[in-house]
This record gives structure tokens, C-alpha cells and sequence, in this order.
């Protein structure tokens, strides 16, 4: 119990000074938001406006750094991350809530889906060398190589251009009634399948090769030596004692991937035009629209410090070091 009160203690610190970065970094560069809001419409907002548009977005100058601060803490507890004025009038909260579904289903599935086939295909092709599994490597390894924006673009002229299996962007078709209903769910299933596939193709050899390596070290170690000497099942002892000692650092980058998956594969998005988080986010940079920046780099965050607490506490269930400390 220790252990995880000492990792939940560590995390709440960190979580404290990203939000305070969060608060500070927009602050430190040059222009504002309401700056930027005011060239946009140029000559058409008055100074009683622009005086009131800094109040909204918490940037009152009349307010110290620290009233400001405390604001913003206040807000936060609120579920208030201000306004985006690429939408204006629409809240930040409002905006990140859009577009999270379906970042989370397509990269969350996908990530899920690569690291299974890979992890699988990786304890395959260390545990019996020179089989089938180990010789996918170098194909995979080939098709991780290739720069992801190439191999996004080589499915749209392949599986969307030339074959026309798959449209080549957006996350459904635009004359269906987006809700909870079946052409529309079927529309973004069919829309999904060719980012999720790039991705899945990209990240299988990693996941592979990482689990493939571990398992060979850890063929060799004493106690799956003695299993052997033991006359266990050569299955039990490929699952219950190689893989689940070879798999705890691929947990660790499974758990970071999974933290990321709320900031979304930006390229995916941002080569098949598809309506995710990431793709809001590189709006948002383009704009200069620091309100959905700063929300968006929050979202991320937590999602990344969660990512990595969920790790800790498997690393709790699998590694009996680690229980050792609790």
C-alpha cells in the first residue's frame, strides 16, 4: 500500500506543476489570444469590447499574476477551460468533448489491437526461433521504417484511390444524421478502417521486436531453466514464466501509448481529415487559439499521468519484486 500511495503522491505533484506550466507558458509568449482575436476582426471591436474579451479569457490585466492564478485553479475545479475563439463563442470543454470520442475509438482500438498482434507474434518468434513468426520481422520492420505520413498516403492511393474500397478522409458520411444510430455508426466503422489499419501496420513491429528481444534474455534466465528441469508444460512455461517476466517493460510503453491516445496520432488526423482531438489541436496551433491549446495539452496530460499510474499498479500484479515494496 505504500508503494502505491507514494506513486499516487508523486503523480498529484506532477499533475500540480503541469497545470501551473499550463497557466505560465501562454502567459511568457508574445500576444495573447484576445490579440489575436482583435486582428482578426480588425477596426470592428471597441476598446470596452477587447477590455471585456481579456476579462472573459482570464487575462485581466488589472488582476495580478497571482489573483489570476488562483482564478484559474478555480476554473479547473469548475470543469471551465475557457473559451475557443477558432469556434467562438464555443467553450474549450465543449470542443475537447466533440472531438475525444473519436480520437479515443480509433487510435485507442487501433493501439489496442497492434500491441496484442505484436506481443503475440513477439513471444511466437522469441520462444521458438526461426518459425513462421520470426520471419514476419524484417517485413514489419520494413513497413515501420517508411515515415508514417508516406505510409498513410501509400493506403489512400492504394485501398481509397486507385481500388476506391475506402474514402480517403472525414470520419463519416456527411449526409448521414450524426447520434446513435446504425448508418451512422456503420458510416464512421467504415471511414475508421483505413487510419486504424495504418496505424496497427506501424506500430505492430515495434510491440514485436521489443517483445521478441525480451524473451530471448529471458529464455536464459535460471528460473525458466529450473521450469524446464521441472518437466512443466512447455506452453506453462512459455506463458507463466518467459512471457509474463518479458512483457513488464513492453507494459510500460503500452501504458505511455495509451496516455497518448488522448492526444491523438496528429498525423492520422491530420492526413485523413478525420474530426479528432489531434486534428482540433493542430487548429488550435494554427490559430494561435492558446484557450483550446492549453486544454488540449492538459487533457493530454492527465491522460498520460493516469496511463502511467494503471502501469504501476499492474507492475504491482505481475512483478512480486514490486509487491515486495507494498
Amino acid at each position: 500500500m505504500k508503494y502505491i500511495l507514494r506513486r499516487i503522491f508523486f503523480y498529484a505533484i506532477t499533475a500540480w506543476a503541469a497545470i501551473t506550466i499550463n497557466f505560465i507558458l501562454p502567459r511568457l509568449i508574445p500576444g495573447d489570444p484576445v490579440q489575436s482575436l482583435l486582428n482578426r476582426f480588425k477596426g470592428q471591436i471597441s476598446d470596452e469590447a477587447a477590455q471585456s474579451l481579456y476579462v472573459l479569457f482570464g487575462l485581466d490585466t488589472s488582476k495580478s499574476l497571482w489573483d489570476q492564478y488562483i482564478e484559474y485553479w478555480g476554473q479547473l475545479f469548475r470543469g471551465d477551460l475557457g473559451l475557443s475563439f477558432t469556434f467562438f463563442p464555443t467553450p474549450v470543454s465543449e470542443v475537447i468533448g466533440q472531438s475525444l470520442p473519436w480520437t479515443v475509438v480509433l487510435v485507442g482500438v487501433s493501439t489496442v489491437i497492434g500491441f496484442i498482434l505484436g506481443t503475440v507474434a513477439g513471444v511466437l518468434a522469441g520462444w521458438r526461433r526461426g518459425g513462421w513468426a520470426e520471419r514476419l520481422i524484417p517485413v514489419t520492420s520494413f513497413f515501420s521504417s517508411i515515415p508514417y505520413f508516406w505510409l498513410a498516403l501509400l493506403m489512400i492511393a492504394i485501398f481509397a484511390v486507385n481500388l476506391g474500397w475506402f474514402p480517403d478522409s472525414g470520419g463519416y458520411d456527411i449526409f448521414t444524421d450524426p447520434g446513435w444510430n446504425w448508418p451512422f455508426i456503420a458510416s464512421a466503422i467504415y471511414h475508421g478502417i483505413l487510419p486504424a489499419l495504418t496505424i496497427v501496420i506501424s506500430s505492430f513491429a515495434g510491440w514485436m521486436l521489443g517483445m521478441r528481444n525480451m524473451m530471448v534474455t529471458v529464455t536464459n534466465e535460471d528460473y525458466v531453466v529450473v521450469a524446464h528441469a521441472k518437466g512443466l508444460d512447455e506452453r506453462q512455461v512459455n506463458f507463466a514464466y518467459a512471457a509474463r517476466n518479458a512483457i513488464l517493460p513492453s507494459v510500460s510503453g503500452f501504458a505511455l501509448s495509451l496516455g497518448f491516445i488522448v492526444g491523438g496520432s496528429l498525423l492520422t488526423e491530420m492526413v485523413f481529415s478525420y474530426p479528432g482531438i489531434g486534428f482540433v489541436m493542430f487548429q488550435a496551433v494554427q490559430a494561435k487559439d492558446y484557450p483550446l491549446m492549453q486544454g488540449v495539452f492538459l487533457v493530454i496530460t492527465f491522460a498520460v499521468l493516469v496511463a502511467n499510474l494503471i502501469a504501476d499498479m499492474a507492475y504491482v500484479f505481475l512483478d512480486p519484486r514490486t509487491r515486495s515494496e507494498v
